[in-house]
C-alpha cells in the first residue's frame, strides 16, 4: 500500500467516525427537542431542568449538522478522489479554525468588557423575571443551588427586584439555604455570585480545557494538512 493509498484510507475512515457522531448528535439532539421529557426520563434529571435540555438540543442539533457536512466532506472526497469535494472540505475546516481562533482572541482581549456587558444585560432580567418567569426561575435556581452561588456577582442583584417584593427575603441560597433570608443574613453569608463562581471552575480546569482546544486544533490542522496532500497528488497518482 503506497502512502496515498495509505492517507487516503485514513481520511475516509476519520471523516466516516466524523460523519457517524455528527449524525448521533444530530439525531440526539432532535429527540431531545420533540420529546424532552421522554430523555429526561431515561436519563435523569441529573442538575438540569427541561428548559436547559431544550436548550443543549439546539446545540447538539448545530454540531451534529457541521459534523455531518464536514464528514460527508472529507469521506466522499477521499473516496471519490475529487478536487472539487476536498476543497469544499478543506474550506469549511480552514473557516471553522479560523474562527476558533477569532473568537479565542476576542475572549482574551475584550474579557473584562464581556462580563460587564453580562452583567448589565443579565441582571435586570433577575430583577424582573425571577420569581415571575418559571423556566427562568427554575434555571436559577438550579444553577445557584448546585454552584453554590447567589445571582450573577451577589445577593444584591436582587435588590428592588419583584421577589425581593414579593416574598421579602432573599432566595434561599443566597443565605446558605437559612431562612429567613433577610439583607442582614445575606450580607453574613456573602456567597460569591455564580459568574464569579463560573469563572473560578474555568481557570480551575484550565489546563484540561486548554489541552481538549489544543487536541481540537490539531486534529483541525492535521485534516486540512491531509486534505490539501490529496487534493495536490491527485494528478500525480
Amino acid at each position: 500500500m503506497g502512502c496515498f493509498t495509505f492517507i487516503k484510507v485514513m481520511m475516509i475512515l476519520f471523516n466516516l467516525a466524523i460523519f457517524l457522531g455528527g449524525g448521533t448528535l444530530l439525531g440526539v439532539g432532535i429527540w431531545v427537542k420533540i420529546d424532552a421529557n421522554s430523555f429526561l426520563d431515561i436519563f435523569g434529571t441529573l442538575s438540569s431542568s427541561v428548559m436547559q435540555v431544550v436548550n443543549v438540543s439546539y446545540f447538539l442539533i448545530v454540531i451534529g449538522a457541521i459534523l455531518l457536512v464536514i464528514g460527508f466532506l472529507g469521506c466522499c472526497g477521499a473516496q471519490k478522489e475529487s478536487k472539487c469535494l476536498l476543497m469544499m472540505f478543506f474550506s469549511v475546516v480552514l473557516i471553522i479554525f479560523i474562527a476558533e481562533i477569532a473568537a479565542a482572541v476576542v475572549a482574551l482581549v475584550y474579557a473584562g468588557l464581556a462580563e460587564t456587558l453580562l452583567v448589565a444585560v443579565v441582571t435586570p432580567l433577575l430583577k424582573e423575571k425571577y420569581g415571575e418567569d418559571k423556566s427562568f426561575t427554575d434555571i436559577w435556581n438550579v444553577t445557584m443551588i448546585e454552584v453554590r452561588c447567589c445571582g450573577l456577582t451577589n445577593y444584591t442583584n436582587f435588590n428592588n427586584s419583584t421577589w425581593l417584593e414579593k416574598h421579602e427575603t432573599y432566595p434561599p441560597p443566597c443565605c446558605n439555604n437559612k431562612e429567613p433570608c433577610d439583607a442582614m443574613l445575606a450580607a453574613q453569608s456573602n456567597v460569591t455570585g455564580c459568574l464569579d463562581r463560573i469563572v473560578e471552575e474555568i481557570r480551575t480546569n484550565g489546563g484540561v480545557v486548554g489541552g481538549v482546544a489544543a487536541g481540537i486544533a490539531a486534529l483541525e490542522v492535521a485534516s486540512l494538512a491531509v486534505s490539501m496532500y490529496l487534493y495536490c497528488h491527485l494528478d500525480q497518482k
